[in-house]
Order: structure tokens, then C-alpha cells, then sequence
């Protein structure tokens, strides 16, 4: 039980490190926040079984469900920033207001 916490705990280092070191790469900041979730979710997981309890299962569940939900809005937002401005780099995101 404890390596799957250890493996839990090193995914959300990749994933806090890509979102402090990667700002200005789009995708690559959706998939820092995509290895946080599954950090947290496989906590829920494992807690759950070791618990005995479905509630972290269930939890689990909408928690994937409202993060695949959530990039794939992003997805859609990315395409419609490359069509405005023809690049996906977030430092342009500034220039949406004008």
C-alpha cells in the first residue's frame, strides 16, 4: 500500500513542478494538471480499498469524470485561441482583451 502513496506522491511532484516550470506551454500545463487529479484520484483509490469503503471509489469516479470534462474544455479553448491568434503560447492570452 505504500508504494502506490510513494507512486501518488511522485505524480503530484511531476505535475506541481510542470505547472511552476511550464507556464508558458499550454498542453503541457493540461497535462501537469491532468497528473494532479490522477495523483489525488489514486489516493482515493487506495485509501478506499484499504478502508473497505466505496465512497472514495465514487469519488473517484466523478472526480475523472469533471477532469476529463475540464481538458476538454481547455482543448476547445486552445483551438479557438489558435485560430484568433494563429499560436498556443500563453503569453499572448493577454492580447484577447483588445
Amino acid at each position: 500500500m505504500l508504494k502506490f502513496f510513494f507512486l501518488s506522491f511522485i505524480l503530484f511532484i511531476i505535475g506541481s513542478l510542470g505547472l511552476f516550470l511550464l507556464r508558458k506551454h499550454a498542453i503541457m500545463l493540461l497535462i501537469s494538471l491532468e497528473l494532479l487529479i490522477l495523483a489525488v484520484n489514486i489516493n482515493f483509490v487506495i485509501s478506499s480499498i484499504y478502508l473497505d469503503d466505496l465512497l472514495g471509489l465514487i469519488y473517484s469516479l466523478i472526480n475523472l469524470t469533471s477532469a476529463a470534462s475540464e481538458s476538454a474544455i481547455g482543448l476547445g479553448l486552445l483551438i479557438i485561441l489558435y485560430r484568433i491568434k494563429g499560436s498556443i503560447s500563453l503569453d499572448l492570452i493577454i492580447l484577447l482583451k483588445s
